[in-house]
């Protein structure tokens, strides 16, 4: 697939440190990429490298079917957003707005004043070109960091953890605000976070890192519902994936007395269910050792006969009490089985189709 923004075999070392490991990921063009992973995993990294403020050690960045690698971060035609907003406090809004452009020398003041006002009507800061960064709420400074990245109308935005110095009402308002404005201009956008719900719910596809190696790309539904390996389960997803040690033989998958046909081959695997997958009711026996109130639901911790955890998620209506013995459950087609060795990878192809019984647990794992 060619795409407006591509990156082949990209890799970035320092000294003997390898940062990132030969990686390729292509946008097309009006996409919002979302790159995630947890801290050290280079993402960042990718992002300066796009915007040339570090030089890859091998691999190529194009950009509209240009390679930059080796072009001024003023000539790539890039707008970056830093997490930090990086106002100057003694301009006011309109100011920090129109620096980069003035910077140019290539804008008339005309043509200045009109793109300031354009994108202080998009980000709604028409009544504060006035002020100066001291006199703003932080969701403010960050409209006005948009505003001066949105008056360039550059080829590819890049945002750095953008909301990360935000409380989290102001993180959930600005998430929305930039999605739906980058929706509406229809530009292209690469993004960083290390907050797996901000990926999931802004990216049109999300690429998760781990150790500068690039685990897997795609949509936030398939990656949610066909990870590629086990720690892109347990990084994706609201709450945190269970993973059991299990066996196959015989073409069966033996979780302590469940039994479920597969066609993997035979020896130690881990099996991955999701918390909102486990049913409560019927099954085997297990005893709730925590609840957690988390609103609507309720997170039941569960200790299972083998000294396993498992968590499940439940109404909050009538939660069952800490102490409790309760039946648990879930459907054969939950269930995901990922290789036991260091890679995690993932054996979904060879996982049945079709709902299981919850009540063939018998003795439970």
């Amino acid at each position: 697939m060619s795409g407006f923004l591509e990156i082949k075999g990209l890799a970035k070392r320092f000294g003997s440190v390898s940062v990132l490991e030969k990686l390729d990921l292509t946008v097309k063009e009006g996409e919002f990429v979302v790159l995630v992973g947890p801290s050290g995993c280079g993402k960042s990294t990718i992002l300066r490298l796009i915007a040339g403020l570090e030089t890859p050690s091998e691999g190529a960045i194009f950009i509209d079917g240009r390679n930059v690698v080796g072009v001024e971060p003023k000539d790539r035609d890039i707008a970056f957003v830093f997490q930090s907003y990086a106002l100057y406090p003694h301009m006011n809004v309109f100011e920090n707005m129109a620096f980069g452009l003035r910077m140019a020398r290539t804008f008339s003041e005309q043509e200045i004043q009109a793109r300031v006002r354009e994108a202080a009507g998009l980000l709604q800061l028409e009544k504060y070109l006035e002020r100066r960064p001291k006199e703003l709420s932080g969701g403010q400074r960050q409209r006005v960091a948009l505003g001066r990245a949105l008056v360039r109308k550059p080829k590819v935005f890049l945002f750095d953890e953008p909301l990360s110095n935000l409380d989290a009402h102001l993180r959930n308002q600005m998430r929305v605000e930039i999605r739906k404005l980058q929706q509406k201009l229809g530009v292209t956008a690469v993004y960083v976070t290390h907050d797996q719900v901000e990926a999931t719910t802004m990216g049109d596809r999300i690429a998760i890192l781990q150790g500068g190696k690039l685990r897997q790309v795609g949509s936030p539904v398939d990656v949610y519902r066909r990870p590629a390996d086990s720690f892109v389960a347990g990084f994706i997803g609201m709450l945190e994936m269970n993973f059991l040690e299990g066996r196959v033989e015989g073409g069966e998958l033996k979780l302590g007395d469940f039994r479920m046909p597969v066609s993997a081959s035979g020896g130690e695997v881990k099996v991955g269910i999701r918390p909102e997958a486990v049913k409560l009711g019927e099954g085997a026996l297990a005893k709730v050792e925590l609840v957690e109130n988390l609103g609507a639901q309720a997170l039941v911790h569960l200790k299972l006969p083998s000294g396993q955890p498992l968590r499940a998620v439940v109404s909050n209506d009538r939660p069952p009490a800490v102490g409790s013995d309760v039946k648990f459950g879930w459907d054969g087609s939950d269930v995901h089985l990922f290789a036991a060795g260091e890679s995690g990878s993932s054996l979904l192809a060879e996982r049945p189709e079709g709902p299981g019984s919850p009540s063939a647990i018998a003795g439970g794992p």
